[in-house]
């Protein structure tokens, strides 16, 4: 639970990503947000329920032009 004031986005908020970080392991590549989300650098995560959302940074297929 957050105890930040403005308290932090849920887990199941479109901005669940603003959340404070509570943990953060840069070497690995990834960290834990104060509402239990695990955000990974290349932006998948996994929420406290156990979904998994894809990373959605662009690959380089999208950015070869056509």
């Amino acid at each position: 639970m957050c105890l930040h004031q403005p308290q932090c986005p849920s887990a199941d908020a479109p901005d669940r990503e603003a959340a404070h970080a509570t943990a953060s392991h840069s070497e690995q590549g990834w960290s834990l947000l104060c509402n239990g989300v695990l955000l990974f650098e290349d932006t998948g995560e996994i929420l406290p329920d156990g979904r998994v959302v894809d990373p959605r940074r662009p690959t380089d297929a999208q950015l070869t032009p056509g």
